[in-house]
């Protein structure tokens, strides 16, 4: 469309030049422009033969054909009687200006107001034109067109659940209608980045067989006030043409933000967008059978009135998977994928905790691109294994030069953590420890959970503490304080918000009780506060504190303890690791053990996990 805008153009300008280009050079073949003297002097020799006079052009033939163009003064009556005089032919023509001398005159406008036309086109969208500000951007999806029903969408069980009712009512409104009922005018879909909210939301209209509307909130606003209100008003209207129908808006915060938040108030062109919205999905006018779907992985900071019953009467959650969902969603994206027979996608998913759909994706991707630059011609379970770990920790950075000393000292330092992790009284069991810097780590030890966990108890929390001040204890017990480095320093940071977060939020402190302490932590340009307010004495700050030293101080002394009565084997697991690089668990618990790791083939460096383990902290942490 915008090729043909262009070409449509350019054929104007053509023809405008032409018609400039053709007057000039009628004007060139008049034989050219004599003085009013010249001309009078060749009346009175008798040399013109006849006059064309239009106003003040006067347009005169000699005796050879020759004509010449004079421009005359408005009272031209001596040279009439000259030329009458002398038996020349005189005319008079209108002295009006010709549509083609105007359009000749106005060329260069003409030009100017096409090329901005042309771009203002450009800037909003093609085929809309300069006018079509207010017009919807939402797009139409039917069923004929990348239809996506329910059985595409693996591990979001109770959410499909919720939105089941949904279809019914727009496949038979009437089994509803009868008793009364009205169905929810608007879902909100909330959840971490990719878990498959959009997909829910398209699979919905696959499943209903009605058209779907989609639009992201981004594409309301604009920098002229009203345009985004217009473009609301506008998609609306499109959608009670083809209803019953689904609208569904992903990303609904960039238009449905709080209003008045900021200090100053807010933006004006967001807030008659937002009120817009309010008012078109439960205003004056009903809007029947449009159901309005909406996604957002902020729900925290849009405006109350969109929340409410008659709006969005549902607010369904769309979490992570667990292990049953990891599991289908794996399978889901292994359809395409020639699979060797040692994958084990259990394993797989029990390894995963924490992976979203698009994680898990991306895992089954990474793999295959692995077993694509290896040559294999099916992807194994080794391949599957060395994504997770990119995935997880990061890409190897083998390239990375590292001295002896450092080496060396990295290695006590992964031991000590694995080694407390492996004689603490709760903890996760070790998955893996490496001294190969993986990312912004140099070193890593992961622990990965035998099962989904959505809570903690004080022993594991003790437990993790001991865990993560392992490493550096683990320094000071070989090399000593003088040689004591800054890479403990994620492991004290993540140790004291975690003994934080004990004593302020989870009332795991005899001194301060079950109360929750901490600051005013609002979010001053969401509208929720205006002033910071401190509600925590300075006395108990001090408490505070104190605590979170004492319970920090305790998980050293644990960490200290343990690898005081284990030093013999923290020798023996630094030694393999300077050897081999990466341990496993299980590997790990027969170097104490004196097995020492066998390698089949330098291929099969990174051995394949236990069925257990998910990471725990960034650069050299447990967590």
């Amino acid at each position: 469309m915008n090729f043909r805008n262009a070409a449509i153009w350019l054929v104007i300008g053509a023809v405008l030049v032409g018609m400039f280009v053709v007057n000039q050079t009628s004007h060139s073949q008049a034989g050219g422009e004599i003085s009013y003297s010249q001309l009078l002097r060749k009346v009175d020799a008798g040399e013109i033969k006849s006059a064309d006079i239009a106003g003040q052009i006067v347009q005169a033939k000699d005796s050879s054909g020759k004509v010449l163009t004079v421009n005359a003064p408005n009272n031209s009556d001596e040279l009439v009687n000259r030329l009458v005089a002398r038996g020349a032919d005189v005319k008079f023509k209108g002295g009006g200006i010709s549509l083609f001398a105007i359009l000749v005159n106005l060329l260069p406008i003409i030009l100017i107001i096409g090329v901005w036309v042309f771009f203002m086109r450009q800037m909003q969208g093609g085929a809309k034109g300069a006018m079509g500000f207010g017009k919807s951007k939402a797009r139409l999806l039917t069923e004929n067109k990348n239809r996506v029903v329910f059985d595409d969408v693996a591990g979001v069980d109770e959410a499909k659940e919720e939105l089941t009712e949904i279809v019914d009512f727009l496949k038979d409104p009437a089994k509803f209608q009868r008793l009364g009922g009205k169905i929810p005018k608007g879902a909100l879909l909330i959840g971490p980045p990719g878990t498959g909210k959009t997909l829910i939301a398209r699979a919905v209209a696959g499943e209903a067989g009605v058209p779907f509307f989609t639009i992201s909130g981004s594409d309301f606003v604009e920098m002229f006030v009203g345009v985004g209100a217009s473009r609301v008003r506008d998609m609306f209207e499109q959608a009670k043409k083809n209803a019953p129908c689904i609208i569904f808006i992903d990303e609904i915060d960039a238009v449905g933000r709080h209003r008045g938040a900021g200090l100053g108030g807010g933006n004006d062109e967001r807030e008659q967008t937002l009120n817009q919205l309010l008012v078109e999905m439960d205003g004056f006018e009903a809007n029947e059978g449009i159901i309005l779907i909406a996604a957002t992985n902020r729900p925290d900071v849009l405006d109350p009135a969109l929340l409410r019953p008659g709006r969005f009467d549902r607010q369904v959650v769309v979490p992570n998977p667990d292990v049953a969902g990891r599991e289908k969603i794996i399978r889901v994206h292994m359809k395409n994928i020639p699979l060797a027979a040692d994958v084990d996608v259990r394993t797989l998913a029990r390894g995963t905790p924490g992976f979203s759909g698009a994680d898990l994706a991306n895992l089954v991707n990474e793999a295959a691109l692995t077993a694509a630059r290896k040559n294999r011609r099916m992807v194994t379970m080794h391949d599957f294994e060395y994504a997770k770990d990119k995935v997880m920790m990061g890409a190897e950075r083998r390239s990375m030069a590292m001295s002896e000393d450092e080496k060396k000292l990295t290695a006590y330092h992964e031991g000590g953590h694995a080694l407390v992790a492996l004689r603490v009284p709760v903890a996760d069991p070790v998955h893996k420890a490496t001294i190969v810097p993986r990312g912004r780590a140099l070193g890593m030890v992961m622990q990965l959970p035998e099962g989904d966990r959505y809570s903690m108890s004080f022993d594991m929390m003790t437990s993790r503490l001991a865990i993560m001040m392992a490493g550096r204890v683990a320094e000071e017990l070989i090399f000593g304080k003088e040689k004591i480095t800054s890479g403990a320093s994620s492991d004290i940071s993540a140790a004291t918000g975690l003994a934080r977060n004990m004593v302020t939020r989870w009332g795991f402190s005899d001194e301060l009780g079950t109360v929750a302490y901490g600051d005013n932590q609002d979010e001053v340009f969401l509208g929720h506060s205006v002033a910071r307010t401190q509600n925590v004495s300075p006395e108990t700050m001090i408490k505070i504190d104190s605590e979170v030293r004492r319970l920090v101080k305790g998980g050293e002394d644990e960490a200290r303890r343990i690898l005081s009565e284990e030093l013999d084997n923290l020798h023996a697991v630094a030694k393999a690791l300077l050897e081999f690089e990466t341990l496993s668990g299980d590997e790990i618990i027969g170097v104490m053990k004196g097995v020492q790791p066998t390698r089949q083939d330098e291929d099969e460096k990174k051995p394949a996990a236990p069925v257990s383990s998910v990471p725990i902290s960034p650069a050299g942490v447990t967590v």
